[in-house]
């Protein structure tokens, strides 16, 4: 077990790295906690949940919905929960969301910690606070910035996880190198999936270096008025896309990366765009896809990145730096 405590700002988050899920009854008290999980979990792990209390949620990205956090709100009042329960979310990014945004909601707010069990939990969504459920087309539209007390980090979880939850993490991880690390994009050009999903010490360190990156940026800027913005590369576009065509979260925000490379080349002169082309695709992403432009930009100009007229849209100058230019939203329209 790795121990590592984060502060940012007021709060203090402790990372538990490479630690056991039964350890969890050493953090709290089994009596005043709910856990949180989907089916999916459930079913493959359900012998890790006997003792706990538990709500089981239903899987998938359309029920990051305002109805299912209803449903969650009814079920602990069920339960008694109280201003001393704590909310435990065991799973991937929906899970981690929602358990987040309940507890910053229940009764003015409960303690909360999470056991992300994806690629895409441990290296982006269970890390940085932010949490919520999306409102129709739009993507977390409705949500807090709050951080856990705790992350607990159970490596055996991803070994029932399916290659397209392996492809969702590294289209993050991927993201991650463009903006912030050009060596550790030198390292996924060198290595593949196959070689990570193999190399259990390789993967670990690729994780924990993906976490560092993401907590760096959020300790300097939580609530995402400056450099946490960067973090959105791929994601203006991708998260239109996401929505309106059922696309998995790493589909629509590697072909959002794709896009914004080459707008980057366009506008900023980035000479890197096959590089991010290859290695998307490298990992099994997909770069491009037929879609109704005129949907898409109805959603656009409803993104949470707008200001008056424009989008601050994130762009690279080279692989390893990202800057933020606000476009106007009439030239945007002609360049996607």
């Amino acid at each position: 077990m790795k121990r590592k405590i984060v502060k940012v700002d007021r709060s203090a988050t402790t990372f538990y790295f490479n630690t056991p899920f039964s350890f969890l009854s050493k953090l709290v008290d089994r009596r005043s906690a709910v856990l949180l999980t989907d089916e999916h979990l459930y079913k493959f792990h359900q012998a890790k949940f006997t003792g706990w209390n538990v709500i089981v949620l239903k899987a998938g990205e359309q029920y990051k919905i305002q109805a299912t956090a209803d449903a969650i709100l009814e079920k602990l009042l069920e339960m008694g929960a109280d201003r001393s329960t704590m909310l435990i979310g065991v799973g991937g990014g929906v899970v981690t969301d929602l358990t987040g945004y309940v507890a910053a909601v229940y009764m003015r707010g409960l303690s909360f910690g999470f056991v992300p069990t994806t690629l895409l939990a441990l290296v982006d969504a269970s890390v940085g606070g932010k949490n919520g459920v999306n409102h129709g087309a739009l993507k977390n539209m409705v949500g807090t910035i709050r951080q856990p007390a705790f992350l607990l980090v159970d490596y055996s979880f991803l070994r029932t996880l399916p290659l397209a939850e392996w492809q969702n993490g590294f289209a993050e991880i991927i993201k991650h190198a463009c903006i912030k690390d050009a060596a550790m994009f030198k390292l996924l050009q060198a290595n593949s999936l196959k070689y990570y999903q193999s190399k259990k010490k390789e993967l670990i360190t690729l994780i924990e270096r993906n976490a560092k990156i993401k907590l760096k940026v959020v300790q300097a800027d939580e609530f995402e008025k400056a450099e946490r913005k960067l973090l959105n590369f791929g994601h203006t576009l991708g998260h239109a896309l996401e929505n309106l065509y059922e696309l998995s979260h790493g589909q629509a925000i590697s072909i959002g990366m794709n896009y914004a490379s080459e707008i980057s080349e366009q506008l900023l002169g980035f000479k890197q765009n096959d590089a991010v082309n290859s290695l998307l695709q490298q990992y099994g992403l997909p770069t491009n896809v037929s879609y109704n432009k005129r949907k898409v930009f109805e959603i656009l100009k409803m993104d949470k990145k707008k200001a008056a007229s424009e989008i601050n849209y994130i762009l690279l100058e080279k692989i390893g730096k990202a800057i933020m230019l606000p476009i106007p939203l009439a030239d945007l329209e002609n360049l996607l």
